[in-house]
């Protein structure tokens, strides 16, 4: 599953990183796969630092086994943001070493978690075209909004990627939540360029950022908090979601898909 949004300073990092903490509470293997660097980097959720990069793996400087970091019990954490931009160039011994190592990580996991950038370069990272779900994150505001909404109509019409799952970060109720999904849910199936559903709302707590500060998980520090329920609650739905009839079953066969992707994705920009 990735999470994608069309700006930055959503709380995406925050809410995949409690999300996988929940999903590993619930007896899940948890991989995060992440496309951002710096503040915005998922790792820095849990008060912990990647030194190194997929990348590093595929030109034969790092081993995969200290690429991938353990940031709690059952998550771990895979740094792309270098890999990901090179996909399209990949030689066929570099696509190779890619490859064999996605598909002997020392524990494969239950679920992949993406965290993809909003500034990918080519308007959408190509982990959002090959994953099973793309889940587009945006705040109930009106520029949030817009911004959603073009990202969607530029990736369905750009990358013929019609079906996506909104989540609503943010709200002051599940009513309001609700709105504005079914406002755009509206809007993009009269305009029949791709179908929405509800992953959920998260609400509006200041316990999700008082529990990054302190490099926790909101569900360890403020169990009971509406902000822990709702990614609990969405960590359940997720493991519920039906895989798309002719989805890449296994790393292999997910690995190849993206690589295939990466090469043909038409570079021009489109423009929603």
């Amino acid at each position: 599953t990735t999470f994608v949004s069309g700006s930055i300073d959503l709380g995406k990092n925050l809410l995949v990183a409690n999300l996988a903490a929940c999903l590993a509470r619930q007896g899940r293997s948890v991989l995060m796969i992440d496309e951002n660097t710096g503040g915005r980097a998922v790792a820095s959720c849990f008060g912990a630092t990647v030194r190194h990069d997929l990348s590093q793996v595929i030109d034969g400087k790092q081993a995969m086994r200290d690429v991938v970091v353990s940031v709690a019990p059952g998550v771990k954490v895979l740094a792309a943001a270098g890999a990901v931009g090179r996909l399209s160039g990949l030689n066929e011994l570099q696509q190779g070493v890619l490859l064999s190592n996605l598909c002997a990580l020392d524990e494969p996991p239950d679920v992949i978690l993406v965290d993809a950038s909003p500034d990918h370069p080519l308007g959408f990272s190509p982990l959002g075209l090959a994953a099973h779900d793309a889940v587009i994150v945006m705040a109930p505001t009106p520029a949030s909004i817009t911004e959603a909404y073009a990202l969607i109509k530029k990736v369905s019409l750009g990358y013929a990627r019609r079906h996506y799952r909104v989540l609503i970060n943010g709200v002051r109720g599940t009513e309001e939540g609700r709105a504005v999904y079914g406002n755009m849910a509206r809007v993009t199936h009269a305009r029949r360029f791709a179908r929405l559903e509800l992953a959920g709302c998260v609400p509006l707590d200041d316990h999700l950022s008082r529990a990054a500060m302190m490099g926790q998980p909101v569900l360890d520090l403020y169990p009971r908090s509406p902000a822990a329920k709702a990614c609990t609650a969405l960590a359940a739905a997720l493991l519920e979601w039906p895989l798309p009839e002719g989805a890449p079953a296994g790393m292999e066969q997910f690995v190849q898909h993206l690589l295939n992707l990466s090469r043909h994705i038409d570079p021009v920009a489109v423009y929603a």
